[in-house]
């Protein structure tokens, strides 16, 4: 028999946890206009090589877990106040210009995917055992789940015209992870949109990926070519466009207003960045041996970024500068 528990609590734990945000989603509302977004964006193409994204277990969340009833949302501010360099000239009066490469700020410390996944198995693990028969199932950025859209829905934050999910607290410096269970929980109310008129993210981006508000075309994302695309050499749109990014891009994100005004340095000591990470140059990257690239990013969400990958992004930068 399942214990009847108060949402407030679950939130309360959360929190405990390291969590920053908490919010509660049930599943029996009607998604059809989510559904009809995605399959929308999935029939122009927009997600590029990411075939995982036509999964169609991501438009039916019953087909992860049957009996689910509630969606636990949570979401960890990751921002450091680090900066990148803005300067390219050697210190010294040495007039050899020094190009940076540049890390997105996700990127810069440990693995978030490790981070989320321990404390959401201790809060998996506390909730069943507040009672038999409860069901808890775990996932951040490890499943085929509209994981912003369950966050909007959950009150965590709204889903912007850059397609990111910005919280009134942090901005869109957040990761996000979510428990399925089959609990049915008093659900908070869906965060509204707080955009407005802004289009600072539609006019930076040099790409021109967002292709209209709340719409990004993968294909001509920097973040998407630098970490998902395998081939051998990158588009020239891309290419010439690169700016400097290596892996990923936040450019959309620095622009933001949200971000700008309110970005919080994060608790979490395993975000701070690896020293590396944040002024590397276009040079010893573009040279960078299969042994190296292991040292420097062991326990870094940067692996899924291939040593050849990583060349091949920082040549591009040099053969485009």
């Amino acid at each position: 028999m399942k214990k009847s528990i108060n949402s407030d609590r679950i939130k309360q734990k959360a929190l405990e946890l390291g969590f920053h945000k908490v919010g509660i989603a049930s599943t029996d509302t009607d998604f059809d206009l989510e559904k009809q977004r995605l399959q929308a964006w999935l029939d122009k193409g927009y997600q590029a090589d990411m075939a995982w994204m036509a999964n169609p277990k991501r438009q039916d969340i019953r087909s992860l877990m049957p009996e689910v009833q509630s969606l636990i949302c949570v979401a960890i501010n990751y921002y450091t106040p680090h900066q990148r360099p803005e300067n390219s000239l050697c210190e010294g009066g040495d007039d050899a210009a020094v190009e940076y490469a540049k890390i997105s700020r996700y990127g810069w410390g440990r693995d978030y995917h490790r981070i989320l996944h321990k404390k959401l198995k201790v809060l998996a693990n506390w909730l069943r055992s507040q009672g038999e028969g409860i069901e808890a199932r775990y996932y951040a950025d490890t499943g085929p789940i509209q994981d912003k859209m369950w966050a909007q829905r959950a009150g965590i934050g709204w889903i912007a015209k850059n397609g990111n999910v910005i919280s009134r607290e942090y901005g869109s410096w957040v990761f996000l992870g979510e428990i399925l269970t089959n609990l049915e929980l008093a659900s908070d109310a869906a965060h509204t949109e707080h955009c407005g008129t802004c289009t600072r993210c539609i006019e930076a981006c040099p790409t021109g990926a967002i292709t209209e508000p709340f719409v990004v075309n993968a294909d001509r994302c920097i973040a998407y070519h630098t970490i998902e695309n395998r081939a051998e050499k990158l588009p020239d749109k891309i290419a010439s466009n690169l700016q400097g990014w290596v892996a990923g891009c936040d450019i959309c994100q620095d622009v933001c207003p949200w971000n700008q005004r309110f970005a919080k340095a994060t608790d979490v000591a395993e975000f701070e960045p690896y020293p590396e990470n944040i002024a590397p140059t276009l040079a010893e990257l573009a040279d960078i041996s299969d042994e190296e690239w292991n040292r420097r990013f062991t326990a870094s969400a940067l692996r899924r970024i291939k040593p050849e990958m990583l060349r091949r992004n920082a040549k591009a930068n040099q053969i485009n500068d």
